[in-house]
C-alpha cells in the first residue's frame, strides 16, 4: 500500500514538467520545443542534451501565465511558466531528445522523453560548402541554419492596452538579394508598422558560435485590445538566394552575354509566438483609458478679462502608450460660461515602446457675467505599465476675476463680436445689429403665384418661336415659290429704274431696262 502511494505521488510530480515538439519535421525546417511547468515557483531548469542532428537557432525564452476561477464562492488559481527553444533539423533519422530537469516546490522533477523523425533527402553537395565571400557554389543545400528569421516580442504577458513590439530579424549566412512577406491581419491587436528603411543594412553578428548578417527586416507596434491568449501567426516568407554557377567560364559568360550566378528561390517559415493578455484590474472611476507612462499640464491665456471675452485653456498630455485611445479631460466650467468643443492637435511618432509625444486639448470658453469664478482641476486617471498600478493626475485650478463688458450691461451684452469663434448652438445665432429684410421661413418661391406665372410666360415665348421657325422651314422648302419671290423683286427693282429712265427723256436705255425686267420675270 505504501508503495502504491509513493508510485502515484511520483508520477504527479513527473506530470508537472510536459515537453512538447513535432513528431516529425522536415529537414532543413524550424520548429519549436517547449518545456512547460505547471506552477511558477520553479529554479535550475536544464533541458537535456540535443543531438547534433538538431541545431539550437534561439532559447531558452521564458513566458508565464496565471488564471482565477470561482465556482460555488471557492477561489482557484493555477499558472504556468514555459520554456522554448527554436531548432533547425539538419541530419535525417530518427532522434531523442532526453528528459529536461527542473526544481518545483524544491523537488526534482524530469520531463517526458521527446522523440522526432527528421525526413528528406540530403544534398550530395551538402558536404563541400564552397564560399565566395557570402556566395556558395550552385548546388549547395541551404539549411534552416544558414538562413532564418527570429521573432522577438517585448512583452510576452501584458495588459490590455499595453503596447508590444514585435520584431522580425532575419540571420543569413548566404547572399540574400531578395526577401517578401506579408504580416497577416492580427486579431484581437490595433497594430501600426514602424517604418524602416527600405534599403537594408546587414550587420555581423555572432549567433551560436557563428558569424550571420543580421537585419531587422520588420517592426511593429501592438495594441491589445482583448484579454486572453493570442496567437500572432507564423509568417511564410520568399526569398531569393544567389549562389555562383562555377561551371561557366567568367569569359565566356562575359562576352556572350551569360552569367555565372544563379537565383535560388527559399522559402524561409517565420516562426508564430502567444501572448497573454490580462484585463485590467479594477478600473477605477473616471479612468482614461491610458495605459504606459504620461504627465498632464495646463495652461491658460488670462484669468483676469471682461465679460463676453473668449478665454483658453491648454491642456497637454504628453508620455508614451497608447495616446491616441486616450479620453479627453474634462474641464468643469462655471454655468455661466458658454463652453465649445476642444481643438484636439497631435504630436506623436510611433517609436519601439509604442505611440510617444504629446496630445494638446484646447478649451475655449466665454463668461458671460462679471464676477469671481473658479476653475477646478481636471483628473487624469491612467494604467501605469511601469509600477502595474494606477496613477491619478491633475490640472492646475485657476482663479478667474471676471469684469463688467465696456459699452453695454452685462445682462444684454451682445455675442455679435463672437461669430469668428463659433455658433452658440444649432438653436442659438448671434444677434444681428444692421438692418435686414424679413421672410417667412417657409415661403419661397416654387409653387408660388409668381412660379407660376413665369411658367406660362416662357411657355407662350416658346410657342411662338416654334410657329414662326416652322413657317420659315416649310417656305424653304418650295424651291420653285422662292424663285418667284426672287424674280419678282429683281423685276420690280428694274422697273422702278426704267420709269426714272423714260422721265430722264433717254428711250434706248428704257427699252433696255424694260427687256432685262421681262426677262427676270420669265424666270
Amino acid at each position: 500500500m505504501i508503495f502504491m502511494l509513493l508510485l502515484l505521488h511520483t508520477t504527479a510530480v513527473a506530470q508537472q514538467l510536459t515537453a512538447n515538439a513535432p513528431q516529425q519535421v522536415e529537414k532543413g525546417q524550424q520548429f519549436r520545443l517547449t518545456y512547460t511547468a505547471t506552477t511558477q515557483d520553479v529554479s535550475g531548469f536544464r533541458i537535456g542534451q540535443i543531438p547534433d542532428a538538431f541545431e539550437v537557432l534561439m532559447g531558452p525564452s521564458t513566458s508565464t501565465q496565471s488564471s482565477f476561477s470561482m465556482v460555488n464562492g471557492k477561489t482557484s488559481h493555477s499558472s504556468t511558466i514555459t520554456y522554448t527553444y527554436i531548432l533547425s533539423a539538419e541530419k535525417n533519422g530518427t532522434f531523442t531528445i532526453p528528459p529536461a530537469t527542473i526544481n518545483i516546490d524544491g523537488k526534482h522533477v524530469k520531463s517526458n522523453i521527446v522523440r522526432i523523425q527528421v525526413v528528406g533527402s540530403a544534398s550530395s553537395n551538402n558536404q563541400g560548402r564552397a564560399y565566395h565571400g557570402d556566395t556558395r557554389a550552385s548546388g549547395t543545400n541551404i539549411s534552416g541554419a544558414d538562413l532564418f528569421i527570429k521573432v522577438t516580442a517585448s512583452k510576452q504577458h501584458v495588459v490590455e492596452q499595453e503596447p508590444i513590439l514585435l520584431t522580425y530579424k532575419v540571420y543569413t549566412l548566404v547572399r540574400l538579394s531578395q526577401l517578401e512577406g506579408r504580416m497577416p491581419d492580427l486579431k484581437g491587436f490595433h497594430t501600426q508598422e514602424i517604418p524602416l528603411p527600405q534599403e537594408k543594412s546587414f550587420k555581423i553578428e555572432q549567433y551560436n558560435g557563428r558569424n550571420y548578417k543580421t537585419v531587422t527586416w520588420s517592426q511593429y507596434v501592438m495594441f491589445p485590445q482583448i484579454t486572453g491568449k493570442l496567437e500572432v501567426p507564423g509568417i511564410t516568407f520568399n526569398g531569393i538566394v544567389v549562389q555562383e554557377n562555377r561551371n561557366v567560364d567568367p569569359f565566356e559568360a562575359f562576352f556572350n552575354g551569360g552569367s555565372g550566378y544563379v537565383e535560388v528561390k527559399k522559402q524561409i517559415k517565420a516562426p508564430g509566438i502567444s501572448i497573454h493578455v490580462d484585463p485590467l484590474p479594477n478600473k477605477p472611476v473616471g479612468f482614461s483609458g491610458g495605459v504606459g507612462n504620461f504627465s498632464i499640464k495646463s495652461e491658460i491665456d488670462k484669468t483676469k478679462l471682461q465679460a463676453n471675452d473668449p478665454l483658453t485653456i491648454k491642456v497637454t498630455i504628453s508620455g508614451v502608450g497608447n495616446l491616441k485611445l486616450i479620453k479627453q479631460p474634462e474641464l468643469q466650467f462655471p454655468k455661466d460660461f458658454d463652453t465649445y468643443d476642444p481643438k484636439l492637435t497631435e504630436k506623436t511618432h510611433l517609436t519601439a515602446n509604442g505611440l510617444e509625444g504629446e496630445v494638446i486639448y484646447e478649451y475655449l470658453a466665454v463668461p458671460r457675467h462679471q464676477g469671481q469664478y473658479d476653475i477646478p482641476a481636471a483628473e487624469f486617471t491612467y494604467y501605469d505599465t511601469k509600477t502595474r498600478q494606477y496613477k491619478t493626475l491633475s490640472t492646475e485650478a485657476y482663479h478667474l476675476d471676471v469684469a463688467k463688458g465696456e459699452g453695454n450691461d452685462s445682462e444684454s451684452q451682445s455675442y455679435a463680436n463672437q461669430e469668428d469663434l463659433q455658433l452658440l448652438g444649432s438653436d442659438i445665432h448671434h444677434i444681428k445689429l444692421n438692418d435686414f429684410n424679413l421672410q417667412q421661413k417657409d415661403q419661397s418661391f416654387f409653387a408660388s403665384m409668381n412660379y407660376w406665372i413665369s411658367i406660362a410666360v416662357l411657355m407662350i415665348i416658346f410657342i411662338a418661336l416654334f410657329i414662326i421657325f416652322r413657317k420659315r422651314a416649310i417656305e424653304n422648302a418650295d424651291l420653285v415659290r422662292m424663285r418667284g419671290k426672287k424674280a419678282n423683286k429683281i423685276a420690280t427693282k428694274r422697273l422702278k429704274k426704267a420709269a426714272k429712265l423714260m422721265k430722264d427723256n433717254r428711250p434706248d436705255k428704257f427699252f433696255d431696262e424694260s427687256a432685262e425686267s421681262t426677262m427676270g420675270l420669265r424666270w
